[in-house]
């Protein structure tokens, strides 16, 4: 059904595996829309009550596809992009299930705002965390403005926005941007422990109360992804990001201009 992710489920549980292991999981635009209609259809899902959403191969998402920004063939049509993007984030944050993440490797950009999106965040100990648009001039998207200001407050997320900077999964529990750390190779078993335990809660009553809390803030999002989709198609088109962009293809620290 879907070429990039992959969707298995084992009773109550489900998961939901990035698939592009070659690329680290970056995210096309095909994943990207398939993430989003994923989403969209575990939100009619009532025999799903816990989901881990995991990567193959050695990372969970490098976040965007950058050789897909440059590639002169075949041109990232960024309106339809952040169309999915945001789908993909409201999707995720309304979800009827117990969201765990299970990080491993890099959780960088987009993969890193769909990881913040989640209920519970397993981190290997070894993981590097990071909101790093700021390095090819972009700003955050996927929420990534939202879900940081929610778990650590303005001030904090606009310095990690600002910083770009790679946290550890030590670093990033302290920061209050994750629930746990656990071992090398040992995050994915970490979230299905943490993912039975949910199973054998009063489960209905968890989700009714994380249906409270995120129903109160979903006009708050909404705003956020608007402002998100306009501003990353304005920042797109300028000197700073494709400065950014070809400084990252060749391998150089970008030299920005402010413009």
């Amino acid at each position: 059904m879907y070429q990039t992710i992959m969707l298995k489920k084992d009773g109550r549980l489900a998961y939901l595996v990035l698939n592009r292991p070659d690329s680290m999981n970056a995210m096309n635009a095909k994943m990207m829309g398939e993430l989003a209609d994923c989403f969209e259809s575990l939100k009619n899902d009532q025999s799903v009550h816990a989901l881990i959403i995991h990567g193959a191969g050695r990372a969970f998402s490098a976040g965007g596809d950058i050789k897909e920004m440059v590639d002169p063939d075949n041109p990232m049509d960024i309106d339809v992009v952040m169309s999915d993007v945001s789908r993909l984030a409201k999707a995720l944050y309304t979800l009827p299930q117990v969201t765990i993440a299970a990080v491993h490797g890099a959780s960088a950009g987009l993969g890193f705002s769909m990881a913040l999106a989640c209920d519970h965040v397993v981190a290997e100990e070894s993981s590097k965390l990071a909101m790093n648009f700021i390095g090819i001039g972009l700003i955050p998207d996927g929420g990534g403005h939202f879900f940081l200001k929610e778990r650590v407050g303005v001030p904090r997320a606009k310095q990690l926005i600002w910083a770009g900077q790679v946290l550890k999964a030590h670093d990033a529990l302290a920061k209050g941007l994750i629930e746990e750390v656990t071992a090398e190779g040992r995050g994915l078993e970490q979230a299905e422990k943490y993912a039975h335990e949910v199973l054998a809660s009063p489960v209905a009553a968890m989700l009714k109360s994380k249906g409270i809390l995120h129903g109160m803030k979903l006009a708050e999002l909404d705003e956020v992804l608007a402002g998100e989709a306009a501003g990353q198609s304005a920042i797109r088109k300028t000197a700073d990001h494709l400065e950014g962009i070809q400084a990252f293809v060749e391998k150089r620290k970008p030299a920005f201009k402010g413009k």
